[in-house]
């Protein structure tokens, strides 16, 4: 074969190893979501990295959430999470919870007994993350001397907003009671908590929540919750209030189940309660064809307003996961009916989702 035929081949070659290196730029481009259009483009790229223009201008003391917005969910069972606390507040969750356990003194995170080990306790998961993130929110610099008032939580796009730290005590309350009030101290002694001054709430960036076997009585006792910072999470089924419309009424028969009337007890207020949750399963029950009866949004309905109505935060946990499409459709009507948190396991598909646009 002579020399001049084979120039159709390299030329060829040549062509395609263009092709595949434009391929590569297109690809990294937008992989990295960097596309340099203009000058523009190209400064913002440098500006703030070492060298370059606007070095240290980047960041501020109170950066640690920068862009996160935060969002009523609540991060069912956060422990399982491979980063727990700090997963739920990338999403932007506004509430975590911790299942306790009593151990030679020592206060173990885990969902059962077989999954505990000597390393996860509510200390190193929880209380001293936040404190180290809420230190680094309320920095002492001499444009914000810090006075115990005011002090910034952990999104620093809505610095007053408390962040729920739901604790399910899982051992016999009373021995867990002493320890958990022991344990809560240094957030305490830093003023992070949300407490009662006698007469009004003062919220904190933290707010304590006790579920599971929390004793009723020594949290609503100013003798046993000296402090009064630490609130209750109420029974939900036992809060159905009358909208007193005849629509309400007409699908709705209190004698099957309801748990609850308009003079039920009054004993959950906002000022030893927080959240009121129950079971979705127990509550509302299975939903045929994937869809509520009518009693069943009668009974939610009722519900949610029988908290709100206490000051109480309306929560649903056990929520159906399977299929999708009826997990969705069940936050979507949570959403519209206004229940105050969304218990949810799947952080990113609660948290992406614009809520704004969900038809009522």
């Amino acid at each position: 074969m002579s020399v001049s035929g084979r120039k159709p081949r390299n030329w060829l070659g040549c062509g395609l190893g263009t092709l595949v290196f434009l391929a590569l730029v297109i690809l990294l481009s937008s992989l990295t979501g960097v596309t340099l259009r203009n000058g523009v483009d190209r400064f913002i790229s440098i500006w703030g990295k070492s060298g370059k223009i606007g070095e240290g201008l980047s960041s501020w003391p109170t950066d640690f959430s920068r862009g996160i917005n935060p969002v009523p969910c609540h991060s069912h069972n956060d422990y399982w999470r491979r980063v727990p606390l700090y997963s739920a507040i990338s999403a932007g969750c506004i509430g975590v919870e911790a299942d306790i356990w009593l151990y030679k003194e020592e206060l173990y995170v885990g969902h059962d007994t077989a999954s505990l080990t000597r390393n996860r306790t509510l200390n190193s998961l929880y209380i001293s993350p936040l404190i180290d993130i809420l230190s680094h929110q309320n920095p002492t610099t001499s444009f914000y001397p810090q006075d115990d008032t005011g002090l910034t939580g952990v999104f620093d796009t809505s610095p007053s907003q408390s962040l729920i730290l739901l604790i399910d005590f899982k051992t016999t309350g009373e021995a867990l009671w002493p320890h958990v009030l022991s344990a809560l101290q240094p957030l305490r002694e830093r003023n992070y908590l949300t407490h009662l001054n006698g007469t009004d709430i003062i919220h904190g960036p933290i707010t304590v929540v006790g579920t599971g076997n929390t004793p009723f009585n020594l949290v609503a006792s100013a003798e046993s919750n000296p402090h009064l910072d630490v609130f209750f999470d109420a029974p939900l089924d036992e809060m159905w209030a009358s909208n007193s419309g005849a629509e309400t009424n007409s699908v709705l028969d209190r004698n099957e189940g309801l748990g609850g009337s308009d003079t039920a007890s009054e004993s959950y207020t906002a000022m030893n309660s927080y959240y009121a949750s129950v079971s979705f399963n127990k509550a509302i029950g299975h939903l045929s064809g994937g869809r509520f009866s009518d009693k069943q949004m009668a009974r939610l309905r009722g519900q949610i307003l029988g908290a709100q109505r206490r000051g109480l935060k309306a929560r649903y946990w056990e929520l159906p996961y399977w299929p999708i499409s009826l997990r969705t459709h069940v936050w979507d009507v949570l959403v519209q009916e206004g229940v105050d948190l969304l218990n949810v396991d799947d952080l990113k598909g609660a948290t992406d989702r614009d809520w704004s646009q969900t038809k009522h």
